[in-house]
């Protein structure tokens, strides 16, 4: 038996793709998008094509992931046609190297700005310490108050 079971293959003439929803048997939780794709294009001779993974769903208490895929001939379509968001996470998931090294110089400005929000908080403790005689000062009017209102 197959690892990929077919479920539907569809040509869609109107979008000039072949939607493609199939059924992953044994891969439960381990498979990810690219793997899924290669499997897919490997099975059903796909090559030169561009074939998007939209949705791997995971099925509670089954070994089995449902995958819908959509085939086009030309990536310039299917960049009309598909969220940008999806061929973005794509782009990162091929090159999680590039991904990291634009994170580092990311971390690197955050240090310094660490290192100026340090002495902002030491400005802000004696704001504290000013703050308490003032507390001090609202006590004292309190019991003037209550004198007043005992005067009256």
């Amino acid at each position: 038996m197959s690892m990929i079971e077919t479920l539907s293959d569809e040509n869609n003439s109107f979008l000039s793709r072949r939607e493609i929803v199939c059924d992953f048997n044994r891969l439960g939780g381990k498979l990810k998008k690219l793997e899924a794709v290669e499997m897919l294009t490997k099975e059903l001779k796909l090559d030169g094509k561009i074939v998007i993974p939209i949705k791997l769903q995971n099925h509670t208490g089954q070994p089995k992931i449902t995958g819908t895929f959509y085939v086009y001939d030309d990536e310039k379509l299917a960049r009309e046609h598909v969220n940008p968001i999806i061929f973005s996470r794509l782009d990162k998931a091929k090159n999680p190297s590039e991904e990291k090294k634009d994170a580092e110089p990311a971390k690197a400005d955050a240090e310094p700005a660490k290192a100026d929000a340090e002495p902002a908080k030491a400005d802000a403790e004696p704001a504290k310490a000013d703050a308490e005689p003032a507390k001090a000062d609202a006590s004292t009017d309190k019991p003037d108050t209550k004198n007043k209102s005992e005067n009256n």
